[in-house]
């Protein structure tokens, strides 16, 4: 990770303690500057990371008329770079192949890569989608998230249970028949979507 300096988190995190009025050096705060760092090098191990390298090279097709491939419920955490506080949810991706094809374990690793970094739900939604759309040479792509976000959910309303919904379309998708038609196969439960 290029310009991570462990040196001034540390030194940051213990001002921050000493700022709400607590003493950084007594037992059990001891070590959290250290802790923090660990935690915000994984937080924050996208920044300066293009994404498409993720998607490695795509396998051609042999014939050109590949259907919809979609891949649900992918788990992913990120930062909001308003409050630095996470949001946790799930990722679903469909994507119409052009003339190749992109690994499945490819596509929650760009999702990991562009979550990893101080974000804004609405532009990782967007972030996704251009990068497989791009990377993939895909026809289309839809790219949907649903989280929870702390600085909802822990502070100001502390609404516990709400989540935020974001959509982003590419190429053949954009068409709201087509969109609506992924969004019921990607809510519906496994043994229907499977039909």
């Amino acid at each position: 990770m290029t310009g991570f300096d462990r040196a001034r988190i540390e030194a940051a995190v213990a001002e921050i303690l000493a700022a709400i009025g607590e003493d950084p050096s007594r037992p059990g705060l001891g070590d959290t500057p250290s802790r923090v760092a660990d935690a915000y090098a994984e937080f924050f191990s996208g920044v300066g990371v293009d994404a498409r390298q993720q998607l490695g090279e795509p396998v051609p097709l042999e014939d050109a008329r590949a259907e919809t491939v979609i891949l649900r419920d992918i788990a992913f955490r990120s930062v909001c770079e308003h409050h630095l506080l996470p949001f946790l949810g799930v990722a679903h991706v469909a994507y119409l192949p052009g003339d190749a094809v992109i690994g499945l374990g490819r596509i929650p690793r760009v999702i990991e890569t562009l979550s990893s970094r101080p974000q804004l739900q609405e532009r990782l939604t967007e972030q996704i989608a251009d990068t497989i759309e791009e990377g993939a040479r895909a026809r289309g792509v839809l790219v949907v998230l649903d989280a929870s976000h702390e600085c909802v959910t822990t502070r100001g309303a502390r609404q516990t249970r709400a989540t935020t919904v974001t959509v982003a379309a590419r190429g053949a998708f954009s068409e709201p028949a087509s969109r609506a038609e992924l969004i019921a196969l990607i809510g519906a439960p496994r043994d229907e979507a499977s039909a």
